[in-house]
């Protein structure tokens, strides 16, 4: 038996498409660049304070009787002399009446005494009455003359409690509210009872400490400017309200426990926005730097090793440069004390497109 061996062989032929090669540079991309700012920097300091009012005086009631009438809407703005509360003044009025009285009665007593002092005088001229009459006669002047001082007195204690029964403002300001209702009694003449607040808010005091060596620097700084430099504050997270004011107290000692000294300064408030027992954030400049280089506070990366910056050099190429960072200015620029010169330039924009030793095409923002 003839074995016939068969072998077959499959070819296969694979053709492979190769790309071809080119030698044409990836572009550039666009990035924003910027050289730094150089000006003249006041470096400033926040202290945290609180508004008190230029005057708060507590309104109270200083005799008994029922409060029969509230004169002026919570809140409300009142003028120097405006009648604010009314207390029943009827039993007032009646002790005035009887201390009128009483004095009138005194001076009649006292005109009597004193005319029949006058005659003994005459009479014991040619001994018609005795010298102990007249002595007498004397005596009884000055008794009558006790008693109407005494009326007098009396007279101007009674007209004092009735004042008080009709209470107005002191000065202009305005009101809180009050927790008492009309047809309250008012037990006022054995302690005051507070009606309500009158708060002078033409002007604000302004209170905040400052650590000693602060002190010392803002005094150094004084002498360096040649005058009293405006103390700015803000009102709100967000800075919503801006407003300068000057010093006017300083405490005589520092406070050992601190170490701070504390500090009052006024400010305006001719439109009474600001608010007693507002807090505040106090401004204070202690230092200025001349042709201060600044950056983008944006433009700022930060790694493990500390603050950088992206230096974009001549030939458009991307360098990672440590720096040292200072104070922030006006809330998006940066002082850099070294890493960069005013002549270079930095990415401002898009820091995570950009890597060390890349090339870009700069797009200027200055």
């Amino acid at each position: 038996m003839n074995r016939i061996v068969v072998t077959a062989v499959a070819v296969i032929t694979l053709t492979a498409c190769t790309p071809k090669s080119s030698s044409t540079p990836a572009v550039a991309p666009p990035i924003a660049v910027e050289s730094p700012q150089m000006r003249n920097v006041t470096l400033t300091r926040e202290y945290p304070g609180y508004l008190s009012a230029e005057a708060t005086v507590s309104i109270v009631g200083r005799v008994n009787g029922t409060l029969i009438s509230k004169n002026y809407t919570p809140g409300q703005r009142v003028k120097s002399g405006d009648l604010l509360f009314v207390i029943d003044p009827t039993t007032y009025e009646n002790a005035v009446t009887q201390a009128e009285a009483e004095l009138n009665s005194a001076e009649a007593n006292l005109d009597y005494a004193i005319n029949n002092y006058e005659r003994m005088l005459e009479a014991v001229k040619s001994d018609a009455v005795s010298r102990i009459e007249v002595i007498k006669a004397e005596t009884s002047v000055a008794t009558y003359k006790a008693q109407v001082n005494n009326a007098r007195a009396a007279l101007s204690t009674a007209r004092k409690n009735l004042g008080y029964c009709h209470i107005r403002a002191p000065h202009d300001g305005i009101m809180s509210l009050s927790e008492l209702s009309t047809g309250s009694y008012i037990a006022g003449a054995a302690s005051p009872v507070e009606l309500g607040k009158l708060y002078k808010d033409d002007y604000m005091y302004a209170y905040f400490d400052v650590t000693d060596n602060q002190w010392l620097r803002q005094q150094q700084r004084k002498e360096e400017v040649g005058k009293e430099e405006q103390i700015t504050f803000t009102l709100g997270e967000d800075r919503y309200f801006t407003r300068n004011a000057k010093m006017d107290y300083l405490s005589p000692d520092v406070r050992t426990s601190t170490g701070t000294l504390r500090v009052r300064a006024t400010l305006p408030n001719n439109d009474h926005f600001l608010k007693p027992g507002s807090y505040i954030s106090v401004i204070l400049p202690y230092e200025t730097l001349s042709d201060a280089i600044l950056v983008r506070d944006a433009a700022i990366g930060t790694d493990q090793t500390g603050n950088f910056l992206y230096v974009v050099s001549d030939s458009n190429t991307v360098e990672y440069r440590h720096i040292e960072q200072g104070n922030i200015v006006d809330d998006t620029l940066c002082i850099i004390r070294s890493g960069i010169s005013p002549k270079e330039r930095y990415v401002s924009k898009a820091l995570i497109k950009v890597r060390n030793g890349m090339r870009i095409t700069p797009v200027s923002e200055n």
